[in-house]
């Protein structure tokens, strides 16, 4: 079966973004930056055709799908919420840190949060389920960045902690493909240029 095009799409900023405050289930809304990254997607995702357009549940992400021209055609994808960083939500890794010396996301565990592993299980479901529904096909997925990072960590072979390997910018796009069958990284933290 052909493996489908993912094109990743993070949401633009927001202010925990900004100030590196992890941010999970935290419904927070795009800053003014934010939306202008989201409406620089727009021309590029104009000149493309996808199959599906999946987005996560949370507003930052429908927001930047919205402002990108995508809206109408997405639906929600719970499996691409973010991590659930359990007692870490809200606070920076510098923080972390002071009590865990050496934190990393995709190192060491969030007390109360997801794991590593029910990350891991969520991307190769939602891989496999994408592959079945869309063999062959382009697929848009707006969603946040350490759960992209996880997905594109999953799609190379690597699992969740090759997603620390992939820095991700807000208000980028990356594509996920196959070159002779063999997944693929197209492009990764493609800046989108400003009007």
């Amino acid at each position: 079966m052909a493996n489908p095009e993912l094109w990743l799409l993070r949401h633009g900023a927001t202010e925990w973004a900004l100030n590196g405050r992890h941010t999970g289930s935290t419904d927070i809304p795009l800053v003014p930056q934010g939306e202008a990254e989201a409406r620089a997607l727009a021309p590029l995702l104009a000149q493309q055709t996808f199959d599906a357009v999946y987005c996560s549940p949370l507003q930052r992400a429908r927001r930047t799908c919205e402002l990108a021209g995508l809206g109408g055609q997405a639906q929600l994808e719970p499996d691409l919420r973010e991590w659930d960083y359990g007692r870490y939500e809200g606070i920076t890794t510098a923080e972390i840190r002071e009590s865990v010396p050496g934190w990393t996301v995709f190192s060491h565990p969030c007390p109360d949060g997801e794991s590593l592993t029910q990350v891991q299980e969520r991307c190769d479901a939602l891989i496999a389920r994408l592959i079945q529904q869309h063999p062959g096909g382009r697929v848009a997925l707006f969603a946040h960045g350490h759960i992209l990072r996880s997905l594109a960590g999953c799609w190379l072979g690597l699992g969740v902690a090759g997603g620390a390997l992939l820095v991700l910018g807000t208000g980028s796009f990356c594509v996920l493909g196959s070159e002779r069958e063999q997944r693929a990284l197209l492009r990764w933290n493609a800046p989108v240029p400003h009007p």
